[in-house]
């Protein structure tokens, strides 16, 4: 597994961009309300994966790293969150650009541009918390290990 490539993610958030303003393009009438918080589930997930990522960090600086399928554990879900991100950051950009120019015609467009920049946001934020975390697993180069006390030569 190779480490998330900046195209991946354009290539996920114009996905979601594309197929988000053709839903809405074409249903918008029929779909309910978006919810103003709908996002905020994305800004709490990328609170744990940066609170995760300072854990990794830490414990591999220090050399108190056991186990190694844990950290491959979490670039699995560094990688998944990051571009799961960049795909809804797209989605909610999509919500944005159909309903904010509607928003002096329809009554129901006002909550949705909300819902939608607060989507947008944490999406966001999940994108660059799962960077971050993806960082931090990274096997240290040479001159950034810890090194044992007492050695010599």
């Amino acid at each position: 597994m190779h480490f998330t490539r900046p195209r991946d993610l354009v290539v996920a958030a114009v996905l979601g961009l594309g197929l988000g303003y053709a839903l809405f393009q074409f249903a918008y009438g029929d779909l309910p309300r978006l919810p103003t918080l709908a996002g905020i589930t994305f800004a709490l997930l990328a609170v744990v994966e940066a609170i995760m990522g300072y854990t990794i960090r830490s414990r591999i600086k220090a050399g108190r790293v056991t186990a190694s399928i844990g950290i491959a554990r979490s670039v699995a879900l560094a990688k998944a969150s990051s571009l799961a991100g960049a795909f809804m950051t797209g989605g909610w950009l999509a919500a944005f650009a159909y309903v904010f120019p509607r928003r002096d015609e329809l009554v129901a467009t006002v909550s949705d541009t909300r819902a939608a920049v607060v989507g947008a946001v944490c999406s966001a934020l999940l994108v660059a918390a799962a960077l971050w975390l993806e960082h931090c697993c990274r096997t240290p180069r040479d001159d950034e290990r810890p090194t044992t006390r007492g050695t010599t030569g």
